[in-house]
């Protein structure tokens, strides 16, 4: 099968490209190079540009008619920065993720598989979310990917478009051989700031929120590896008219975690446990937008995918702290 990766650069696209080709698909690569780098895309069928580009989406189609599926994975993710620049968040996600939705499915090729984020549930005492419960956004990036859901929901019903929208817990490590990973110079996601501190590049990694209704205080997450999402992505597209059958709607929603919930006192316990020494921390208030937090109910992927996570919280983490070492020879910082 031949799939477009909208943000295909950047860190889950470039590695969600590698399990398409390793399970023998060719992924055609869109990117503007806004925060992707170059040097991911590698031999890759590439084009750099807009997802709202209508005349670039011509010309994709045009010279890959084969495309079977798109996998929209462009959008700007740092939840303070949404705060703080809202109106690009909702120009970036939202607005131009329906230009290309519309020209896509006008284009004939309907199947979308969306890249959703488990950070718009509601707070539930229990933590673990089922794809039914709840939302309750709590920053301008996570009601972007909430907008686009609604969306995706309301041109499915309309249109030949159909959607299988997957909500993403968190993602940590890199492939199993290193070739691309974390790419934020100033990185803002709690397991790269932890390597970066483990491996000394930071003087301490700073706890946001310790007094949160959670056992310990500190905020709690559902952490998995890049790969086994990455992975996820493979099944959904080789299931894709599966999936949908089985739900009897244009679309879909489906959780991707280990549905394991890990504080961040657990997480930095674990980077210890992984680097074999401790990793000094200092506290400080939750940062503007983050959620308490939540863990995966992944029953849902397991049926209709076939798919659970393979590896551990510990694999990830020493896949971080390899890349971590090793991203300065690529990307030229550290």
């Amino acid at each position: 099968m031949k799939v477009l990766v909208t943000g295909g650069a950047g860190y889950l696209g470039s590695i969600t490209a590698k399990a398409l080709e390793e399970a023998g698909h060719t992924p055609v690569i869109l990117d503007s190079l806004l925060t992707g780098p170059r040097a991911f895309v590698g031999d890759r069928p590439f084009y750099e540009g807009d997802i709202a580009d209508r005349e670039l989406l011509r010309r994709i189609v045009d010279e890959h008619p084969d495309l079977d599926a798109t996998v929209h994975m462009a959008a700007r993710i740092v939840v303070p920065e949404s705060v703080e620049l809202p109106y690009e968040y909702y120009r970036d996600n939202v607005a131009k993720s329906l230009e290309l939705f519309d020209e896509l499915q006008s284009l004939g090729k309907p199947r979308i598989l969306f890249s959703s984020t488990a950070s718009l549930y509601a707070l539930k005492p229990e933590f673990e979310v089922r794809e039914g419960d709840p939302v309750e956004p709590t920053s301008p990036y996570a009601r972007t990917k909430r907008m686009m859901e609604m969306c995706l929901e309301d041109i499915a019903k309309a249109t030949p478009l159909r959607a299988i929208i997957l909500r993403y817990f968190n993602p940590v490590g890199t492939d199993p051989d290193l070739e691309t990973g974390y790419h934020l110079k100033d990185a803002t996601h709690v397991v790269p700031l932890l390597a970066q501190t483990a491996l000394g590049y930071r003087p301490s990694f700073t706890i946001t929120g310790t007094d949160l209704p959670t056992r310990d205080g500190t905020g709690i997450r559902d952490y998995i590896h890049a790969w086994d999402l990455a992975r996820a992505h493979v099944a959904a597209v080789e299931r894709f008219d599966d999936v949908i059958a089985a739900e009897g709607a244009p679309y879909s929603y489906i959780n991707l975690g280990a549905g394991d919930g890990v504080t961040v006192r657990e997480l930095i316990a674990a980077v210890e446990r992984v680097v074999g020494k401790p990793v000094p921390t200092t506290e400080a208030p939750p940062r503007p937008g983050d959620a308490v937090g939540a863990f995966a109910n992944a029953d849902k992927a397991a049926e209709l995918l076939g798919w659970r996570t393979e590896l551990s919280l510990d694999d990830a983490i020493a896949s971080a702290l390899a890349w971590g070492e090793k991203r300065k020879s690529v990307l030229g910082y550290e």
